[in-house]
């Protein structure tokens, strides 16, 4: 079987296409954060999201939640292939609704953490992290 340098440059193409599209598939935030709110309208007053506004480097970015008498908190990372970090659960005994963890960031991207307080409102807060070296692949 011979091969033309068309054949050649659409397959090239081919591939380079079919290994881009996987990532945007799973970059899917708003489809995130829609399945954790349900699609509730999201305030922005009672979380507190602490993290560095830079990086040195993306593999470990430390970041802490706090939202006082929350039931769950979802943490994302905007930016990377994979955005969801972590779902922070609290029972009735819970000394504190905080979360403290270290995550990996791809690149410069906001991080975004959303509380579902008792009452089934919603608050998020969100800080832009500048990474000098990207943490997953980067």
């Amino acid at each position: 079987m011979s091969f033309t340098r068309r054949d050649t440059l659409l397959m090239a193409m081919g591939t380079a296409f079919a290994a881009a599209v996987p990532f945007k598939a799973f970059a899917d935030v708003d489809g995130d954060v829609a399945a954790f709110t349900g699609g509730a309208e999201i305030g922005s007053v009672g979380i507190t999201l602490i993290a560095p506004e830079i990086a040195e480097n993306g593999n470990t970015v430390p970041i802490e939640v706090d939202a006082p008498g929350a039931v769950s908190i979802l943490v994302l990372a905007t930016g990377n292939p994979t955005p969801a970090v972590g779902t922070f659960n609290f029972g009735p005994l819970s000394g504190a609704q905080q979360a403290s963890t270290r995550i990996r960031l791809a690149g410069t991207q906001d991080v975004l953490a959303i509380a579902q307080m008792p009452d089934g409102s919603f608050v998020q807060a969100s800080q832009e992290v500048k990474v000098t070296i990207g943490g997953c692949g980067g």
